[in-house]
């Protein structure tokens, strides 16, 4: 056979994590410049990768700022969560704290180095904004990174783990709690927005400039 022989071959399935970031750079009517939209529809193992080299692309475009939309992101991996608020904060800037049942600060997680992002952000959030997507948002809130716009959030802010049963199954055990950067339990209550509606860049800094003074005093 001019094919040459037939061999046979083991090969092994796995997962394969599906980006899910979206993003495009848009021009808005009122202002002269350009914003960077990014979706985030989930925090997976790929999601802080696929996010830098979407920051980088439209920075490299022109980007302004960025609006960064967490609406009906119900979560996903919480250290996913927590390693991209770092892309935005300050080194040293607090990400969240957790608790225990006592509610005692067990560990404080900080941004161990700079931003890759310094222009203006606004989060888009709503009733479906949860979990790993309220660490994102009260992060950067809290720091005085981003604006928050939209609805209150959903309001999940507990820890928990899987433990194995002996058939197989698993139990989900809520083992502690986390509270923001500005010492909030978010649990059940959710976080308010600054804005109902997208403010324009101007109004924006404004907010972010006046947080940052009021953080230092």
């Amino acid at each position: 056979d001019s094919c040459g022989p037939v061999e046979s071959m083991k090969v092994q399935r796995q997962m394969a994590a599906r980006t899910p970031i979206f993003y495009r750079l848009e021009k808005r009517d009122n202002e002269n410049s350009s914003v960077g939209y990014i979706h985030i529809k989930e925090f997976n193992a790929v999601a802080k990768k696929d996010l830098v080299s979407a920051l980088k692309r439209l920075q490299n475009s022109g980007a302004s700022y960025f609006v960064l939309d967490l609406r009906d992101n119900l979560g996903g991996l919480v250290q996913a969560g927590i390693e991209i608020a770092k892309l935005f904060l300050n080194k040293g800037d607090t990400v969240i704290y957790t608790t225990g049942r006592d509610r005692q600060v067990q560990n404080t997680i900080v941004a161990d180095s700079g931003p890759l992002v310094t222009t203006p952000v606004m989060v888009l959030v709503n009733n479906r904004t949860a979990s790993a997507s309220e660490i994102v948002a009260s992060a950067l809130h809290d720091n005085c990174k981003a604006v928050l716009v939209g609805e209150r959030t959903f309001g999940k802010g507990l820890i928990q783990s899987v433990f194995e049963l002996h058939d197989g199954s698993g139990i989900v055990v809520t083992v502690g709690k986390y509270v923001t950067p500005n010492h909030k339990d978010i649990n059940g209550d959710g976080i308010e927005p600054d804005y109902r509606r997208l403010p324009d860049l101007n109004e924006a800094r404004d907010y972010l400039s006046r947080c940052q003074s009021k953080k230092l005093s």
